[in-house]
């Protein structure tokens, strides 16, 4: 690899920001390709469905043989309530290999009995979020039912534009919460990005079932195209 690229890479993946190397097999040539970048490159179709697969693999295109090699950021999961759910979910989402974290500023909740291995902050958003570096490759949930918490939590997700936002509640809540977001200073488009109830309708009852259901839609977001999930919208 050359060094420019080499350097370009390293200052992608520094950023957390999903890039591709493709390499001709034949000649070695090699190219950088970032991720805002997809979009208008002539393997955009093939770049997009490896990014979003989040493995590497070898093509053909133009009567030439390519590696594209992925560079993707580990996905996050933020877990807001260390509730029976997350107790389900964190080890659920980390044996998918997300780095999961749990936030929650009751202690007798966020307790290292309850959640063995898992990093707990057993503080208030507006302290323990920021921190984390929440970004584009985080899913994050919230799961408390208590405003005071949630709703700081969710403003915090729409300012880093995490790929997934999912909070728990009855459609009557999830209006509630929406009437309280906006006059925080939400847009409808903020709002508009929560899936909630959250998790997919699989008719999930238990605190296990449910943690699926909440792992198969961030699965869904992460993996599927724009067009598929407009589809099933």
């Amino acid at each position: 690899m050359k060094f420019e690229i080499l350097q370009q890479l390293n200052a992608e993946r520094a950023a957390r920001r999903p890039a591709i190397v493709v390499t001709d097999t034949a000649t070695g040539a090699q190219r950088l390709v970032k991720a805002a970048e997809i979009a208008a490159d002539p393997l955009a179709a093939e770049l997009d469905k490896q990014l979003r697969m989040g493995k590497s693999a070898s093509i053909e295109a133009g009567g030439k043989k390519l590696f594209l090699n992925v560079h993707a950021p580990t996905a996050k999961l933020v877990i807001v309530g260390a509730v029976h759910i997350s107790q389900a979910l964190a080890p659920l989402a980390r044996s998918l290999g997300y780095d999961v974290t749990v936030v929650d500023p009751r202690t007798a909740f966020a307790s290292p009995e309850r959640f063995p291995d898992v990093p707990l902050i057993a503080e208030w958003p507006d302290v323990a979020l920021p921190p984390l570096n929440i970004d584009h490759y985080t899913a994050f949930v919230a799961l408390t039912h208590d405003p005071k918490i949630d709703d700081p939590a969710l403003l915090h997700a729409f300012a880093r534009d995490c790929f997934y936002i999912g909070a728990l509640g009855s459609k009557k809540t999830h209006a509630k919460r929406l009437e309280r977001l906006k006059q925080q200073g939400a847009s409808d488009a903020d709002v508009g990005r929560i899936h909630a109830p959250i998790g997919l309708a699989i008719g999930a009852v238990s605190p296990s079932e449910i943690a699926v259901s909440i792992m198969a839609e961030i699965t869904a977001t992460l993996r599927l195209p724009a067009s598929s999930k407009a589809a099933a919208a």
